[in-house]
């Protein structure tokens, strides 16, 4: 079966070019050209990836991506302005799982698609980790706290599910940020402290004295089981 994305940016030639070579790799590919178009196409299809501009008429791609992640869980790459640091944090603050500056290469695009598709369809073992109240779901990558479960985003899902993999294990900022977002991933460890920082509003009843991901100051974070 085909991959289907979604491709959100106001620049027609960027919609173009990013539609043309992702139909090369046999995806099915949706476009739009502003915000409130692009949420209803989230709303209306479901898809493996969305490329999702930031500066965008209608909604900010800021505003997208916060409205789609009250419905669903759909790996998000933004496309932020080269060099504009804020703009990436936001972006993950909104819950997106991954940036991609302009200009790039559309190599490295496809690559990082690739990448998080894979990770989002893996099959883990037909398992659940179960700490208290927490239960986590290997299979369907799912989570519950207290029986109710959390949405959380692939990136925020796998960053759980590998301190919890280890408990009590120590990563540095750097660790993590090499195994969740790979060698060659171009940005620096506040995107880690960005998706911990999430997960403890997620998962904490009082995300300040987290119960269960951990920070030990000077070397990294962990989690209790």
């Amino acid at each position: 079966m085909s991959r289907k994305a979604l491709v959100v940016d106001d620049e027609k030639s960027i919609v173009k070019g990013l539609k043309f070579s992702l139909e090369q790799d046999d995806m099915e590919v949706d476009c739009a050209y502003d915000g409130a178009e692009a949420l209803e196409l989230a709303r209306a299809n479901k898809y493996d990836i969305i490329l999702l501009d930031v500066m965008l008429p209608e909604l900010s791609g800021f505003d997208v991506c916060q409205a789609i992640r009250e419905f669903s869980n759909v790996p998000v790459i933004m496309l932020t302005a080269k060099g504009d640091d804020m703009d990436k944090i936001l972006g993950l603050e909104y819950g997106a799982d991954d940036y991609i500056t302009k200009p790039f290469n559309i190599l490295e695009v496809k690559a990082r698609i690739k990448a998080i598709i894979r990770r989002s369809a893996s099959v883990e073992s037909m398992s659940e980790m179960i700490f208290g109240d927490l239960k986590i779901n290997k299979e369907y990558r799912r989570v519950f706290v207290r029986d109710k479960e959390i949405s959380l985003t692939s990136r925020e899902f796998e960053v759980l599910e590998l301190l919890a993999a280890h408990s009590g294990k120590v990563f540095s900022r750097d660790e993590l940020l090499t195994d969740i977002w790979g060698d060659e991933y171009p940005g620096d460890v506040r995107t880690v402290d960005v998706h911990v920082r999430r997960l403890r509003e997620k998962l904490e009843s009082n995300p300040s004295e987290p119960r269960y991901v951990r920070t030990k100051w000077g070397s990294g974070y962990y989690f209790q089981a």
